[in-house]
């Protein structure tokens, strides 16, 4: 059995959580998330501000997660922590911390990619959501399609060649006059919007695409973004800002089942995990659900607290890492972009 203090800082949320277990049996002890609040006065997360506040809590966060775990420093066994990708002086702030914790306690560290967290994120509620299954990550600034065949490699199959699926949302939600984060807001207000009223193109879902053309897997929200600005811009926005959210939220939602179920019934896979902050639109994996159906796979969507950021996904990552026999050195430093481990491209 090993304890592993989990410690999330990539964006604008400090987390720790602590997690115990070997192999897929894991049971989580304790999550603590802050989320901080005051990015949407500006319309987005702002990188000082973030690190800042990172500071401020990182220490009473992993203290709090401890004491709802009943446990203290010397009953763990190795701490996990973000190294990449994400906003850099927001990751040094965990990093920093994570080593110096690990050091002062002779525990061993291991850096956990923030996009494999969310591979495992799902499994922690979901404990039949485990290898062999197609991935789909969808977050603000990753839209990643992949063949999981186990733990720790991973075939990358596609992704979005300009916006991300949630950068779309939040651009959407802005030129509708929505708050920030985008994605909550717009999927509210479509329910009440007329899907007959804007159908927008689903990009790179032609009916002659196969597999191996280059777009037969990748996706594109760019142009969709682009469709709902200039028909904003034609029309009475509050007549119809409902409409318009519709009409954006039904071109992204196909388009990703569509990827989604290439990818499933290509591979044979009979389970799809999905992962990352877009996870938590009820809309998407309720019409995912509906179109797996027909090939005979379960969907596994995770609930919106580890769908969000949170470090339970990083303790999980970090507890294969650790099984598997990795540790960092002191070294361990923080980037803004890295490739998953153990990924490989579909070619």
């Amino acid at each position: 059995m090993t304890r592993v203090l989990g410690i999330e800082t990539s964006c604008d949320e400090t987390s720790a959580a602590v997690l115990e277990g070997r192999a897929d049996d894991v049971t989580q002890r304790s999550l603590v998330i802050l989320s901080q609040d005051v990015h949407s006065i500006f319309g987005g997360v702002v990188p000082e501000i973030a690190s800042r506040a990172h500071l401020t809590a990182i220490v009473p966060v992993v203290e709090r997660a401890l004491h709802e775990a009943s446990m203290t420093t010397a009953d763990l066994d190795a701490i996990a922590v973000t190294h990449a990708p994400g906003l850099v002086g927001a990751l040094l702030v965990g990093v920093s911390y994570a080593k110096a914790l690990a050091f002062s306690r002779g525990l061993p560290v291991v850096g956990v990619h923030h996009m494999e967290g969310h591979i495992f994120g799902t499994s922690l509620d979901h404990p039949e959501a485990v290898p062999p299954f197609t991935a789909l990550l969808i977050s603000g600034g990753h839209t990643l399609l992949l063949d999981v065949e186990s733990w720790g490699h991973y075939r990358l199959l596609g992704g979005t060649r300009d916006d991300a699926a949630g950068e779309a949302f939040d651009k959407v939600g802005k030129l509708l006059g929505l708050p920030y984060p985008g994605g909550p807001h717009i999927e509210r207000i479509a329910r009440h919007g007329n899907p007959d009223r804007y159908r927008f193109a689903r990009p790179m879902t032609r009916r002659d695409q196969k597999p191996g053309d280059g777009d037969y897997f990748d996706m594109s929200f760019s142009g969709i973004k682009t469709a709902v600005r200039n028909a904003a811009q034609g029309c009475d926005l509050d007549a119809e800002r409902n409409d318009l959210a519709r009409g954006f939220q039904d071109a992204v939602i196909e388009t990703l089942t569509e990827k989604t179920f290439r990818a499933a019934r290509m591979f044979g896979r009979t389970r799809v995990v999905l992962g990352g902050g877009v996870a938590c639109n009820r809309t998407l994996a309720d019409t995912m659900r509906a179109k797996l159906a027909e090939i005979g796979a379960q969907l596994f969507a995770p609930s919106p607290r580890l769908a969000t950021d949170n470090a339970a996904m990083i303790a999980r990552a970090g507890l294969f890492r650790i099984e598997s026999g990795e540790r960092a050195p002191l070294h361990l430093n923080a980037y803004a972009s890295l490739p998953i481990p153990g990924m490989v491209g579909a070619h």
